[in-house]
């Protein structure tokens, strides 16, 4: 599998600043958690609520297969480990 040094949704090295996701939200009963870059952790919950999370997106596999995810990635390529720019919630507009 990835590197322990290695973001597993990206692929890209893990900086400074790391944040623990779980795969299945704890509020759906979720206690395994990995390690990803703020940037990423912040598009995945832009994207999906914690039902979609928990049903359709419980693994990183899942989560790359997903257009968005995967369009995200190949914009992220190339970008320094501890890149970070304000994630846009799913429609452009922000939550409340």
């Amino acid at each position: 599998m990835e590197e322990k040094n290695t973001c597993p949704l990206c692929d890209r090295p893990l900086g400074q600043a790391v944040e623990m996701h779980h795969l299945i939200p704890k509020s759906q009963g979720g206690r395994e958690t990995i390690p990803l870059h703020p940037i990423c952790h912040r598009k995945i919950h832009a994207l999906f609520n914690e039902k979609e999370l928990a049903k359709r997106f419980s693994t990183i596999e899942a989560l790359r297969q997903s257009e968005e995810i995967s369009l995200f990635i190949e914009w992220l390529k190339g970008k320094p480990a501890d890149f970070y720019r304000k994630t846009k919630p799913k429609g452009g507009k922000r939550r409340r």
